[in-house]
Protein backbone atom coordinates (compact mmCIF):
# COMPACT_ATOMS: atom_id res chain seq x y z
CA UNK A 1 0.00 0.00 0.00
CA UNK A 2 1.61 3.19 -0.90
CA UNK A 3 0.74 6.27 1.16
CA UNK A 4 -0.19 9.73 0.94
CA UNK A 5 2.93 11.26 0.75
CA UNK A 6 4.36 8.39 -1.34
CA UNK A 7 1.89 9.47 -3.89
CA UNK A 8 2.69 13.50 -3.68
CA UNK A 9 5.99 12.75 -3.83
CA UNK A 10 5.70 11.25 -7.20
CA UNK A 11 3.02 14.27 -8.29
CA UNK A 12 5.88 16.80 -6.91
CA UNK A 13 8.45 14.76 -9.37
CA UNK A 14 5.76 15.12 -12.15
CA UNK A 15 4.88 18.40 -11.67
CA UNK A 16 8.95 19.40 -11.74
CA UNK A 17 9.30 17.44 -15.40
CA UNK A 18 6.38 19.76 -16.25
CA UNK A 19 8.31 22.84 -15.18
CA UNK A 20 11.53 21.47 -16.86
CA UNK A 21 9.48 21.07 -19.70
CA UNK A 22 8.52 24.65 -19.52
CA UNK A 23 11.20 26.00 -19.39
CA UNK A 24 12.97 24.39 -21.89
CA UNK A 25 10.04 25.37 -24.74
CA UNK A 26 10.71 29.23 -22.85
CA UNK A 27 14.51 29.14 -23.52
CA UNK A 28 14.12 27.62 -27.46
CA UNK A 29 12.20 30.57 -28.12
CA UNK A 30 14.27 33.22 -26.54
CA UNK A 31 17.18 31.63 -28.86
CA UNK A 32 14.86 31.77 -32.33
CA UNK A 33 13.76 35.27 -30.78
CA UNK A 34 17.58 35.83 -31.00
CA UNK A 35 18.30 33.98 -34.30
CA UNK A 36 15.35 36.49 -35.86
CA UNK A 37 16.82 39.49 -33.98
CA UNK A 38 20.17 38.46 -35.72
CA UNK A 39 18.47 38.24 -39.03
CA UNK A 40 16.71 41.50 -38.83
CA UNK A 41 19.79 43.11 -38.12
CA UNK A 42 21.72 41.33 -41.03
CA UNK A 43 18.68 42.48 -43.48
CA UNK A 44 18.39 46.00 -42.44
CA UNK A 45 22.59 46.51 -42.75
CA UNK A 46 22.43 44.74 -45.83
CA UNK A 47 19.67 46.93 -47.04
CA UNK A 48 21.50 50.14 -45.47
CA UNK A 49 24.45 49.58 -47.72
CA UNK A 50 22.45 49.74 -50.46
CA UNK A 51 24.54 46.45 -52.28
CA UNK A 52 22.26 43.35 -51.62
CA UNK A 53 24.14 40.27 -52.31
CA UNK A 54 24.34 38.58 -55.14
CA UNK A 55 20.82 37.23 -56.59
CA UNK A 56 18.63 39.19 -54.26
CA UNK A 57 17.22 42.62 -55.02
CA UNK A 58 16.17 45.21 -52.36
CA UNK A 59 12.47 44.84 -52.56
CA UNK A 60 13.24 40.94 -51.19
CA UNK A 61 15.08 41.64 -49.11
CA UNK A 62 12.85 44.51 -47.43
CA UNK A 63 10.05 41.67 -48.22
CA UNK A 64 12.35 39.15 -45.79
CA UNK A 65 12.72 41.74 -43.41
CA UNK A 66 8.79 42.45 -43.13
CA UNK A 67 8.13 38.55 -42.72
CA UNK A 68 10.63 37.84 -39.94
CA UNK A 69 9.56 40.87 -37.98
CA UNK A 70 6.18 39.76 -38.08
CA UNK A 71 7.47 35.98 -36.70
CA UNK A 72 9.93 37.96 -34.51
CA UNK A 73 6.53 39.49 -32.92
CA UNK A 74 4.74 35.51 -32.71
CA UNK A 75 7.72 34.70 -31.18
CA UNK A 76 7.61 37.22 -28.69
CA UNK A 77 4.05 36.55 -27.72
CA UNK A 78 4.66 32.52 -27.88
CA UNK A 79 7.39 33.31 -25.21
CA UNK A 80 5.49 35.67 -22.97
CA UNK A 81 2.73 33.20 -22.51
CA UNK A 82 5.69 30.94 -22.24
CA UNK A 83 7.26 32.94 -19.57
CA UNK A 84 4.10 32.96 -17.99
CA UNK A 85 3.26 29.59 -17.64
CA UNK A 86 6.89 28.70 -16.17
CA UNK A 87 5.47 31.01 -13.41
CA UNK A 88 2.20 29.38 -13.05
CA UNK A 89 4.11 26.15 -12.69
CA UNK A 90 6.83 27.44 -10.61
CA UNK A 91 3.97 28.42 -8.08
CA UNK A 92 2.25 25.18 -8.47
CA UNK A 93 5.70 23.06 -7.72
CA UNK A 94 6.51 25.25 -4.46
CA UNK A 95 2.72 24.23 -3.58
CA UNK A 96 2.92 20.68 -4.51
CA UNK A 97 6.45 20.53 -1.95
CA UNK A 98 4.50 21.97 1.03
CA UNK A 99 1.62 19.64 0.76
CA UNK A 100 4.24 16.90 0.25
CA UNK A 101 6.25 18.32 3.14
CA UNK A 102 3.17 18.60 5.36
CA UNK A 103 2.17 14.77 4.08
CA UNK A 104 5.81 12.96 4.91
CA UNK A 105 6.34 15.16 8.38
CA UNK A 106 2.79 12.57 9.37
CA UNK A 107 4.15 10.14 7.59
CA UNK A 108 7.22 10.20 10.04
CA UNK A 109 5.58 11.18 13.13
CA UNK A 110 2.83 8.17 12.57
CA UNK A 111 5.64 5.70 12.10
CA UNK A 112 7.80 6.90 15.05
CA UNK A 113 4.81 6.63 17.12
CA UNK A 114 4.07 2.87 16.00
CA UNK A 115 7.80 2.62 16.62
CA UNK A 116 7.13 3.66 19.99
CA UNK A 117 4.25 1.43 20.91
CA UNK A 118 6.65 -0.96 19.74
CA UNK A 119 9.57 -0.56 22.33
CA UNK A 120 6.98 0.05 25.12
CA UNK A 121 4.85 -2.58 24.44
CA UNK A 122 1.59 -0.60 25.08
CA UNK A 123 -0.65 1.24 22.44
CA UNK A 124 -0.82 5.17 23.11
CA UNK A 125 -4.10 4.98 22.19
CA UNK A 126 -4.88 2.96 24.72
CA UNK A 127 -2.85 4.51 27.27
CA UNK A 128 -4.85 7.61 25.91
CA UNK A 129 -8.36 5.90 26.49
CA UNK A 130 -7.78 4.53 30.00
CA UNK A 131 -7.16 7.63 32.39
CA UNK A 132 -10.79 9.21 30.52
CA UNK A 133 -12.51 6.33 31.29
CA UNK A 134 -11.21 6.18 35.35
CA UNK A 135 -12.48 10.36 34.85
CA UNK A 136 -15.83 9.09 33.75
CA UNK A 137 -16.19 6.19 36.48
CA UNK A 138 -15.65 8.95 39.25
CA UNK A 139 -18.09 11.89 38.13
Amino acid sequence: MTSRADKLGRMVSLVKLQLRLSEWQLAHLRQQERSLQDEQEWLVGTLNEGKPPAGSSSESIARRLTRTSVDARAIQAQASQQLDQVRAESRRVKQFEQVAKAALADKLRDAEKRSLEEMTGTSLTVREWTPRQANRTKT
